[in-house]
């Protein structure tokens, strides 16, 4: 990659901003001052609770070679490396426009309701054994996030993957329209964020405004599966997008998954990808993740390139913390091993997440226990989606069942009777009973929405792998 990522007359005319006082170079864009760079150029983002302005002195001492500001920020020289602009976040998505303009890089665009930062995160590792891959970091999705991540794209990179996010219609149209992506993958379209729609179809239209920023002649990439193919094939012909890429499981699928061993390290896909028969292996564990590497084969044949290259990259691709990575906690007397899905959660995605934690195996008369929080922004289906969990929960064979929040009331009526071992309000309720309850040998699943904080659960389990360190070390 190269060093330089703005030069300040570049950054000057992407932005439409001033930058009196001499040349700077950035070799980093940056919006949270706790993780500048030296080189980095720090946007000074307004927030609701604090404003970056606050920060950029602090920035400014860590290294940033200059921040981007809407007004001279307190405590910074008066030479003080600014970019001045009207609006950061506006003078942050010129950044990524200007970025993308000069990128001769191929690009992918990932969205859907489940599996998308998953998928991206697979699609990332696969393009970078065809050359230099930029991807969106984590969850950078959003009106900040997208725009953040391609001012990041470095002139080097020959492909990138940005993964587009949205909760309400009419969000993913302007990123899709900025990232102007070569290729899209749809993982799904489920009942997610349903409490600001009317019903999964208006879902699937919002999901489809993606398809708008596809570069002409693009191929979108879409599951055969889901209920909504035939809508998000309606949007695609409708907007003139002629080449559709299907994956899935069913025999209508161009790139379709054979079967897929789950394993403790990982799971074994086989797959026919147009008429090849191909094998890898992923990281990541379950049979969610094997549908959504087909889908990633699938993208990596609709860019015309040999999926059997990028594909063997995925042995090293697992899921991240938050979002189903699994950690072998070492406490007094053993080890338990956590399932870590605090980060997020939905039907598909906790049903995902039961099946994975139905295939662990707990130590010798050890136990199965599973921690479920509420699963927001479901809306008038809150109930029904909660209590529709009980079939997936049973099959999953727990020991135990600890809830958290007033909408697990409906699962906790519809399991069996002396199967739920603990509801609370608030996770933070809750945390110091389960850390209590778990043993060696134990496999523990927390799954919940991020608004639920199940972190603070992982955080008490966290904590008992803790105590025997301080113990040994005299704390």
């Amino acid at each position: 990659m190269s060093a330089v990522l703005w030069t300040r007359d570049e950054a000057v005319k992407a932005t439409g901003g001033i930058s009196p006082g001499g040349e700077w170079l950035a070799s980093g864009v940056a919006i949270d001052s706790r993780a500048v760079q030296p080189g980095d150029l720090f946007a000074a983002l307004p927030g609701n609770r604090v404003d970056g302005h606050d920060f950029v002195a602090t920035a400014l001492r860590a290294g940033a070679a200059a921040a981007l500001v809407a007004r001279r920020p307190e405590g910074v020289a008066d030479d003080a490396p600014l970019l001045l602009v009207a609006d950061v976040l506006d003078g942050l998505a010129g950044l990524g426009r200007a970025a993308r303009a000069r990128s001769a890089a191929r690009i992918a665009a990932v969205t859907g309701s489940v599996g998308k930062t998953g998928s991206k995160e697979m699609l990332a590792a696969a393009l970078a054994a065809y050359g230099p891959t930029l991807a969106s970091k984590g969850n950078l999705n959003n009106h900040i996030g997208a725009p953040l991540s391609l001012a990041r794209l470095d002139r080097a990179v020959a492909y990138a993957v940005f993964e587009l996010g949205m909760n309400h219609a009419d969000e993913i149209r302007p990123l899709a329209r900025m990232v102007r992506p070569h290729a899209v993958l749809i993982t799904n379209v489920e009942m997610v964020h349903a409490g600001y729609f009317t019903g999964i179809e208006q879902i699937a239209d919002a999901k489809a405004e993606i398809l708008e920023g596809i570069e002409p002649g693009g191929p979108a990439v879409l599951n055969r599966d889901n209920s909504q193919f035939e809508r998000l094939a309606g949007h695609a012909a409708r907007l003139g997008i002629a080449h559709v890429v299907t994956f899935g499981a069913g025999a209508g699928a161009e790139v379709r998954l054979l079967s897929a061993e789950v394993g403790a390290d990982g799971t074994r896909v086989e797959a026919d990808v147009a008429g090849r028969r191909l094998a890898w292996t992923v990281g990541g564990i379950g049979r969610h993740w094997a549908i959504n590497s087909v889908g990633v084969a699938a993208t990596l044949h609709a860019l015309g390139l040999d999926p059997a290259v990028g594909m063997a990259a995925l042995a090293g691709v697992s899921a991240m913390r938050g979002r189903g990575g699994q950690v072998r906690l070492a406490v007094a007397g053993g080890a338990l091993t956590l399932i870590d899905e605090s980060y997020n959660a939905s039907p598909p995605a906790v049903r995902a997440a039961l099946a994975v934690f139905a295939d662990a195996r707990p130590a010798e008369g050890r136990r199965r226990i599973a921690v479920l929080g509420d699963m927001l922004e479901l809306g008038t289906l809150a109930a029904d989606a909660h209590r529709g969990l009980a079939a997936a929960v049973v099959a999953a064979r727990p020991d135990a069942v600890y809830l958290v929040g007033p909408e697990m009331q409906a699962l906790a009526d519809a399991l069996p009777a002396g199967l739920v071992a603990g509801h609370a309000a608030r996770s933070e309720d809750i945390a110091g009973t389960v850390a209590a309850a778990v043993a060696p040998g134990d496999v523990v699943l927390v799954k919940g929405s991020l608004g639920m904080r199940m972190k603070s659960i992982v955080a008490a389990l966290e904590a008992l792998a803790e105590a025997p360190r301080r113990a040994a070390n005299g704390g």
